[in-house]
């Protein structure tokens, strides 16, 4: 066989370098700050103004407010109503008990009254916040 298809001798020993570039303690220091085109750099006009988040705070009063009417119109139903007094009875205990369904019936309206305004206020707000954030 010939010298050109031998494979190479291992060489023992210091090598010659393998790239022609500078050694790594001639290269340049990146500048300090961030680059130019990062998003994180100084802004130079006025910061930005702080956004109010007034919707949780009217949320929670609505829900405030239904709370307080559903307690009281469950209290109102305690006792005895103005039109059951003076009899006695069966006659006392229907009357009783026709109330209490009243009352039932009616923090019920009620309960479903702050559902529909939960529902509501929900999709005012998702629709507000979407057409908001594509400006």
């Amino acid at each position: 066989m010939s010298r050109r298809h031998r494979a190479r001798e291992p060489q023992w020993g210091p090598s010659a370098p393998q790239a022609s570039g500078p050694p790594p303690n001639d290269w340049l220091a990146p500048p300090p700050g961030p680059p130019p085109e990062s998003p994180y750099r100084a802004q130079t006009g006025p910061p930005p103004k702080k956004r109010h988040r007034v919707f949780p705070w009217v949320f929670l009063a609505v829900q405030i407010l239904f709370l307080i009417w559903v307690i009281t119109g469950a209290a109102s139903g305690s006792g005895t109503p103005a039109q059951c007094r003076g009899r006695t009875g069966d006659a006392l205990e229907l009357c009783e008990d026709a109330s209490d369904v009243g009352t039932a019936i009616g923090v019920w309206l009620v309960i479903v009254l702050w559902a529909a305004t939960d529902i509501i206020l929900g999709f005012t707000y998702l629709v507000f916040r979407l057409a908001r954030r594509r400006t």
